[in-house]
């Protein structure tokens, strides 16, 4: 039987800041490593960071170190920096490392294995309501669960039992859809659809339990991903949809998609992962994307605003 018994994670945002500290206590410090590089690897070295009002210090590695490969390495990144998270990776993935893309959207997997492509590279998604400010991450106790296996797991391979105990060992709580393919589609559905209405009406999830005109432009953004799923053989419905809609009666009333905390602290978004792929896909399969056309438009706009405000402050 396969263990995993070291693991390295790239991305100590709101999303790593979930997974870090448990899979530190399950394999010891001495056997998990956070990757960053130059000030960000000095500022956790020092300062560490605070998750749910603890603070962590976790082992770290600059990209460019000559180190020892891991079983398990999580990319936990904006979309924004993947590409240099997956060559960052690069001195700590060996012959028989399993990667793992914590990342929305539906794209980044098939970018890790162009670079990887010896690797075994497992699907995956994770849902939790986190919030990063600063030096400090914060998520509900209880919260978060990590969805992943291959893109069929009517049988479960030897590499998804190892990662499966790995998390039971962290308690980290997850499922493994037997339809991987259809559980990621559907979060991107909800990613597109809830993150950017969210950042241009500048409102949290609460307001999906009143509002017919804010579920009117949500769903309307989600279709468009339906109806490309559909074209690429996901079984993702507007039966799917429907049954999404009780979600928002357990979620935060006030707390913000992450599209919506990226434009108010006036980061970069991950818009080009959200309307920009559904776009893309739509114009490869002949689908109109009006709603998303729109969508990406308004956060680019938004988006340049802030870069405006902040050189000229």
């Amino acid at each position: 039987m396969r263990e995993i018994k070291n693991a390295a994670l790239i991305g100590l945002g709101a999303i790593g800041g979930f997974a870090a500290p448990k899979l530190c206590e399950a394999l010891g410090k001495e056997h998990f490593k956070v990757i960053a590089g130059g000030e960000r690897r000095e500022r956790l070295e020092r300062d560490g960071i605070v998750i749910n009002g603890k603070q962590w210090k976790f082992q770290t590695a600059d990209p460019s170190w000559t180190m020892e490969p891991v079983d398990f390495v999580i990319l936990s990144v904006k979309f924004t920096a993947l590409d240099q998270a997956i060559e960052d990776i690069h001195n700590i993935v060996g012959r028989d490392t399993v990667i793992m893309s914590l990342l929305n959207g539906v794209e980044s997997e098939e970018r890790i294995k162009a670079a990887y492509p010896d690797n075994e590279v497992l699907y995956s998604v994770i849902r939790i309501p986190a919030l990063h400010q600063g030096n400090e991450i914060t998520f509900p106790e209880g919260s978060g669960k990590i969805s992943f296996g291959n893109a069929n797991n009517d049988t479960l391979s030897e590499t998804v039992m190892a990662v499966r105990d790995l998390f039971e060992k962290s308690g980290i709580s997850y499922e493994i859809p037997k339809d991987m393919l259809k559980n990621m589609w559907h979060k991107f559905m909800t990613n597109v659809s809830e993150n950017q209405s969210a950042a241009i009406l500048r409102v949290p999830y609460g307001i999906w339990t009143f509002s017919e005109d804010a579920n009117e432009l949500r769903e309307q953004a989600a279709r468009e991903v339906i109806a490309i799923a559909s074209k690429k053989g996901i079984n993702l419905t507007e039966e799917d949809l429907i049954e999404h809609r009780t979600y928002f009666e357990g979620a935060p009333f006030y707390g913000k998609p992450s599209t919506l905390q990226d434009i108010e602290a006036g980061r970069k978004t991950e818009v080009e992962m959200f309307a920009g792929s559904v776009i893309k896909m739509g114009k490869e399969l002949g689908i109109p994307t009006p709603y998303n056309h729109m969508f990406y438009h308004c956060i680019k706009t938004l988006e340049t605003w802030n870069e405006h405000q902040a050189r000229h402050k």
